[in-house]
């Protein structure tokens, strides 16, 4: 093992990452010593990137969709054995005392520990995970097919248990968690509407390739009733057109960990026992059942790669709504062949291979 590791540093919110040498941290207690296989890039990132999460650790490595190999363990941690591949979620580690925790609900700790935000997270070669809150990973899809599970498949999942047994399902933001939660939703039985920025004709046809029922732009109302409706957007005017869509008894889900703020919007809207309700971060039994439910391979994932060090241009790409799917940083793309200049997506689960030069 080599005495350092690129890793890319946020030094202030608002500036671009920077291509750092930083040792290869050594585990302690608990901790377990990751060899990052591939990073998926989350919103969640882009909020701290861009400064509208207040920053908790700086200079910082985000990161929080991990998929990588144990390659050394602190004296405490005996879960996992060397060369076992892991995941590492958004969920890094709760007290276990207050009384959040105590009822099953770590998910809202009064002193959580978030993966990315207040430890360093996966946009490095290597990272440090509390093995406590690391995931076991099926072996039905690839590092990099795996990786936006950790957090657009678990954030989606939880979102969607929020939903209940609705038929009609509207997503609002057709981004990776969406693109997930439609396969999974389709499975069960139900109807989705996808919701996208008007005139965002890609995104809309790529939601009716997965099955979608329909789509359209978010400002206007789909052909029936929503019986749910949940918010991947973070832009709070959509709640109001939400209410708006959905049926007298129905829920609309915010699933963001940030949204701008809400507009006021006439009680009409709420009324007729409609529930406005959010998601918050995720839970270790969210994981271990959301596995469960998609270990067969059911549910492709659509992947944009990029190298560890064009984490900048996924970033880029993601703000401006240029991913259908989830966009990967796999760190062996800078030890090998160059990447093009903008990725290509991959559809599929374990035999698929980054794309060729164009």
């Amino acid at each position: 093992m080599n005495a350092s590791m690129t890793a890319m540093l946020l030094d202030a919110p608002g500036l671009p990452l920077r291509t750092a040498r930083l040792p290869i941290p050594v585990p302690a207690g608990h901790d377990i010593l990751v060899r990052v296989g591939a990073c998926a890039v989350c919103r969640t990132d882009l909020h701290i990137v861009d400064g509208e999460l207040a920053p908790h650790l700086l200079p910082l490595v985000p990161g929080h969709e991990i998929v990588g190999v144990v390659a050394g363990a602190g004296p405490l941690a005996r879960r996992f054995q060397p060369g076992q591949r892991v995941g590492v979620p958004w969920l890094g580690g709760s007290c276990g005392g207050c009384a959040y925790c105590r009822s099953g609900r770590e998910n809202l700790c009064d002193r959580p520990v978030f993966t990315g935000y207040d430890r360093p997270g996966g946009f490095a070669d290597y990272t440090l995970a509390d093995e406590r809150y690391c995931l076991a990973l099926p072996e039905t899809w690839d590092d990099a097919h795996a990786a936006p599970l950790l957090c657009a498949g678990l954030i989606g999942y939880r979102a969607y248990g929020m939903a209940g047994d609705a038929h009609r399902l509207g997503l609002y933001g057709f981004g990776a968690a969406a693109h997930l939660l439609t396969q999974l939703a389709l499975r069960r039985g139900r109807e989705v509407f996808a919701f996208t920025r008007a005139g965002d004709g890609r995104s809309q046809a790529f939601a009716r390739s997965l099955g979608a029922a329909w789509a359209g732009a978010a400002d206007t109302l789909p052909p029936a009733p929503l019986d749910a409706a949940i918010l991947f957007a973070p832009a709070g005017e959509l709640v109001p057109q939400a209410l708006a869509a959905t049926a007298r008894g129905g829920t609309v889900v915010c699933a963001g960990i940030h949204m701008s703020d809400i507009p006021s919007f006439p009680y009409r809207l709420l009324w007729g026992e409609r529930c406005l309700r959010s998601v918050a971060n995720l839970t270790r039994a969210d994981g271990a059942a959301f596995f469960r439910e998609v270990a067969d391979g059911g549910v492709a994932i659509t992947v944009v790669p990029y190298a560890l060090t064009q984490a900048n241009a996924a970033l880029a790409d993601l703000r401006a709504g240029r991913i259908d799917g989830a966009a990967v940083l796999l760190p062996e793309l800078d030890a090998g062949r160059a990447m093009p200049s903008r990725a290509r997506p991959l559809r599929g689960s374990a035999d698929a291979e980054a794309p060729d030069q164009p």
